[in-house]
């Protein structure tokens, strides 16, 4: 056990951070089990969004992830499935440009 404050603190995060990651790894363990069983465009979706979040969450390798989803595009072509739409973002209604104030002129 640690003695020193610090080290006591990182301790405690330290398992916080466990927990929070092993999370993150059964979720995209269960994501590319799912596509590997049955092969759909949701379930292709679905293990592309789990290997992005764990990469943004450093859970693994940007790489690996990029690496994963390459294998797991390749094996959606060849299961037939069509990669799923991307949905399109409505434009924001545009802005109108409040008037300009004038500037204040100073009285004599």
């Amino acid at each position: 056990m640690p003695i020193i404050k610090s080290a006591k603190k990182r301790v405690r995060t330290a398992r916080k951070a466990t927990v929070r990651n092993s999370k993150t790894k059964r979720s995209l363990r269960n994501a590319l089990k799912a596509f590997a069983s049955s092969p759909s465009t949701k379930s292709h979706t679905s293990a592309q969004s789990a290997l992005d979040k764990a990469a943004k969450k450093g859970v693994i390798h940007k790489n690996k992830a990029a690496r994963l989803k390459k294998k797991s595009a390749a094996r959606a072509k060849a299961a037939g499935v069509k990669p799923g739409k991307a949905v399109a973002k409505k434009a924001a209604p545009a802005k109108k440009a409040a008037p300009k104030k004038k500037a204040a002129t100073k009285k004599k």
